[in-house]
């Protein structure tokens, strides 16, 4: 059976299934002074920013690191276009996929920008329902966005195959599409996975510091040669090609462990809020 609408997944599990509950949750990710940035975003009109990274984790590890990267998009206002990159952690679909249906949140149904969908298939990535079913990293970050932007339309894009190549190849069709628009690329990923938090704090520094330098292939190469589980190693260095065609600036706005939050610090898992940015004189 076809559906219509792309129900959400991990509602209950990754964040609340009630609505009320939900939107107190990502009040208390933004308004939190210790973990998150201490108040809620204001939507500004002037955009610089074209690129985020962006944990998906639940919402009580996650949440707050991801409620800064939010917090900096309102800031600089709505886009006209948002594609979100999420990896595809359970294996189901195609190696590069979209979706043409809308997305159902707690918060309500999304819309996606079918033009630019159409053009996606075009290019060659799949429509398929099967990949982003029960994916989660796509997911997670539309509750932030209807927050924040209350109504918008968007574009999403599962990766299972995160070879250079293929990032490469999402990169040149995405530039090709959105040269002339007003966008955002969200690319949705955790860093290290169940290492000890000092151990995570090490390895995703290293990882970090090719993201600041805004260097896709040396990023690529380092996650793999120095063992960094970034599970969504693909979907960074497709944003990375693209801000590096754009010759943009990059800001590490937050970054801490599973560990930080909830204490456990002996099998931690990373997540970092960084921008990417045209810098205005």
């Amino acid at each position: 059976m076809i559906m219509e609408v792309r129900k959400a997944s991990v509602a209950g599990q990754f964040y609340p299934e009630d609505k009320k509950e939900l939107k107190e949750m990502l009040k208390e990710c933004f308004l939190n002074s210790k973990l998150g940035p201490g108040k809620l975003p204001e939507i500004s009109k002037e955009r610089k920013i074209f690129g985020l990274i962006v944990p998906h984790a639940g919402y009580i590890y996650s949440g707050y690191t991801a409620a800064h990267a939010y917090y900096e998009l309102a800031k600089d206002g709505k886009p006209e276009v948002i594609v979100i990159i999420g990896p595809n952690h359970y294996g189901y679909g195609y190696p590069l996929s979209t979706l043409s249906k809308e997305w159902q949140t707690p918060l309500g149904r999304i819309k996606v920008e079918k033009e630019i969908v159409k053009e996606l298939i075009k290019r060659g990535i799949v429509d398929d329902e099967l990949a982003h079913k029960y994916e989660h990293s796509i997911e997670v970050q539309l509750p932030f966005l209807q927050f924040i932007f209350k109504d918008f339309k968007f574009v999403p894009i599962c990766m299972l195959d995160q070879s250079f190549k293929t990032a490469q190849k999402l990169s040149e069709i995405l530039f090709e599409v959105l040269k002339n628009k007003d966008f955002v690329v969200i690319a949705s990923s955790d860093f290290s996975h169940f290492e000890r938090n000092e151990v995570a704090y090490q390895k995703d520094k290293i990882a970090l510091e090719k993201i600041e330098k805004v260097d896709a292939k040396d990023f690529w190469y380092t996650v793999h040669a120095k063992n960094i589980s970034v599970c969504g190693y693909g979907c960074i260095t497709t944003l990375l090609l693209i801000m590096e065609k754009l010759k943009l600036e990059s800001k590490i706005l937050k970054y801490m462990t599973s560990g930080d939050v909830i204490g456990d610090k002996a099998n931690v898992v990373g997540y970092a809020a960084v921008k990417f940015f045209k810098r205005v004189f």
